[in-house]
């Protein structure tokens, strides 16, 4: 059986990611070769002093926002949550990251960098703990390069995925899925060919049943419920 195809789509800045993905790593520990998940972006941070400053002027803007983010971690023990976050640094847009990113994507594409040691999962790890554990301008050039040295990335290799516009391109392919698929929220899955999608704060076991659900289900033999 081939395995079930799920997008996961989510913002690098975002704290509801961070959160969630030790579900994404639990859903690929258990399920194994029966998942294949594709990783994209979805740019909710885009701007984030529109986003932070405007549509939370009226519940404290930064700092509300901080709250809000820190009263969220604070119901999770597997993750760490700068107290200063947002407001000590406030990266301008999640989109300079998400480029970044898919430059160390495109390096396992091409087979440059091997896709077994999950490099491209480890990195989006790495700048997302950087951010909230350390309060690190992860939308900095400077700072990605820095935590790419870190991973042990080829840093020519990266520049020149930038520099071709190939990265570019590859950000653009996630941009149109984002409008194809309508996503809005990160982080969020899609899977059963866009037919189900799961957003926001989604516990495991829900996610875990929607896949148990397709392997006993599969599309062509759709269940009447």
């Amino acid at each position: 059986m081939e395995p079930i195809q799920i997008s996961y789509f989510s913002d690098i800045l975002c704290v509801w990611a961070y959160i969630a993905q030790i579900r994404l790593d639990e859903l690929v520990t258990v399920f194994q070769d029966q998942v294949a998940i594709a990783y994209h972006f979805v740019p909710v941070f885009g701007n984030t002093h529109e986003k932070l400053e405007s549509r939370w002027r009226e519940k404290g803007g930064l700092k509300g926002y901080s709250n809000h983010v820190l009263e969220a971690a604070q119901k999770f023990d597997h993750i760490v949550v700068n107290p200063e976050i947002w407001t000590a640094v406030t990266p301008p847009s999640s989109l300079s990251c998400h480029l970044f990113l898919q430059a160390i994507q495109l390096l396992e594409i091409k087979g440059i960098i091997p896709k077994s040691e999950k490099t491209f999962e480890r990195a989006v790890w790495s700048f997302r703990e950087a951010f909230f554990t350390k309060l690190a301008n992860i939308g900095d050039r400077a700072v990605q390069f820095a935590l790419a040295e870190e991973l042990g990335l080829p840093i020519a290799a990266l520049e020149q995925q930038i520099d071709s516009g190939e990265a570019y391109a590859l950000l653009s392919s996630d941009l149109e899925l984002v409008k194809e698929h309508a996503v809005t929220v990160s982080p969020t899955l899609i899977f059963n060919e866009g037919r189900q999608q799961l957003k926001g704060n989604v516990g495991y076991r829900v996610i875990e049943a929607n896949i148990r659900e397709l392997l006993h289900n599969p599309p062509e033999e759709q269940s009447w419920c």
